[in-house]
């Protein structure tokens, strides 16, 4: 509350004030004077994490989406019509080449087989008769007993009936080869799926299905598609890996990201392409083999793989918190041994982990504001507080890649 005295009327008052009092109020009134004349206390600098920028030569990589498939996947089908009698595997079992899996009901199909043995006896008759009877006349002919004609007949008649002999030994084979197609087995070694058909079930039918399929997990198969830009840099690198001539393997290795951001404990290596970029979706497919040997990746998942595509020398890195984007354009703000604090902009490069590579726009050895870039602007003196920054999520397993 303001007071105010005239002259006149403090005159007056003070011929009926107590001189004591007077005094303390006047020596309040020059108290209040002097404290509205002084001016508030400075704010303490505001204390924010820095980061010192990272130089390195840095490793730059790219992932692709695909998913798992087996190295072979071959589908299981009947080849003949028939009841199935049984099954003999474990569902989602391991099955070497070879094992029994299937027996469809062989009774119409031993019929067959008896059916073309008996025609191959009868063909073996018809063959030792007309041997002996080429045999008899071939020397009455020679005396002129039987006419040249009679001997070129008995001929004829014995090669047919050595062809009949041939004929029905292949009916044979046939019948029973198509007797085999009762009992199917294990094509390859790999994980069997779940049968699509039950015991007693009609199979192999006209439109029949697979009945199941096997496949070969170890090594696992990634598919995947890359654009075109990526394609070129991937080529790029391969063809510089071939030039060098040694290491090329291990040089271009991809990694395998399962799904739930493990990385699978064994390298992999491109082993078939497409033969040409697709026009409709501009995206070039590939396919990588990475050992499997504990079964632990199958057939179906979703998987990314990581390749290295260049190196680049000298590298500078900040972490992607520190980075303010503004309509596409990103800055930073750079903090000086005096705590100055510099709004830079930069161009930026790929990203890695949790930082990011500036192309241009800093300098090694700068430092960068890590946190709190909203509550400071340009021009403004920070007190800096150097942190430690972990670039690297930890994975959710130790798996660790080796060649």
């Amino acid at each position: 509350m303001l007071l105010v005295f005239s002259p006149l009327s403090f005159s007056l008052r003070a011929r009926f004030l107590n001189p004591c009092l007077l005094v303390s109020l006047l020596t309040s009134l020059m108290l209040l004077g002097a404290c509205s004349e002084q001016e508030a206390p400075p704010r303490p600098p505001l204390e924010l994490p820095v980061v010192e920028v990272i130089q390195r030569d840095q490793p730059i990589e790219i992932e692709m989406v695909g998913q798992t498939i087996g190295s072979s996947d071959i589908p299981i089908r009947a080849r003949v019509d028939g009841f199935l009698t049984s099954m003999d595997f474990a569902e989602g079992g391991n099955v070497q080449q070879g094992d029994l899996l299937y027996t469809i009901d062989d009774v119409q199909f031993q019929t067959g087989v008896a059916e073309a043995e008996g025609g191959l006896s009868e063909a073996d008759t018809a063959l030792v008769k007309t041997k002996s009877d080429l045999d008899r006349i071939r020397p009455l002919a020679a005396i002129n007993a039987m006419s040249q004609m009679d001997l070129d007949s008995a001929v004829a008649q014995h090669e047919a009936a050595k062809g009949a002999v041939q004929a029905a030994k292949a009916q044979v084979e046939q019948a029973k080869i198509t007797l085999g197609y009762c009992r199917i087995y294990a094509p390859i070694d790999g994980r069997i799926g779940i049968s699509k058909v039950e015991v007693g079930e009609y199979v192999g039918g006209a439109g029949s299905g697979a009945l199941n399929f096997v496949s070969r997990v170890d090594p696992i198969r990634v598919r995947f598609s890359i654009d075109e830009q990526s394609y070129l840099r991937i080529a790029r690198r391969l063809i510089a890996i071939r030039a060098e001539g040694q290491q090329r393997r291990e040089k271009a290795a991809l990694e395998l990201i399962l799904a739930d951001g493990s990385v699978l404990g064994h390298l992999g290596h491109i082993v078939t392409t497409n033969a040409a970029i697709d026009p409709t979706t501009g995206t070039f497919t590939l396919e990588a083999d990475f050992p499997n040997s504990d079964g632990l990746v199958i057939a179906g998942q979703f998987a990314r793989v990581r390749a290295k595509v260049e190196v680049r020398k000298a590298a500078l890195l900040v972490p992607q918190r520190s980075l303010v984007e503004l309509q596409g354009a990103f800055s930073l703000f750079v903090v000086d041994a005096g705590g100055k604090v510099e709004q830079r902009k930069v161009t930026v490069g790929p990203k890695i982990n949790r930082l990011q590579v500036i192309s241009s726009g800093l300098k090694p050895g700068e430092r960068v504001v890590l946190e709190g870039v909203q509550k400071i602007r340009a021009g403004m003196t920070i007190k800096a507080m150097p942190t430690e920054f972990e670039e690297v999520v930890a994975p959710p397993s130790n798996n660790v890649p080796k060649a």
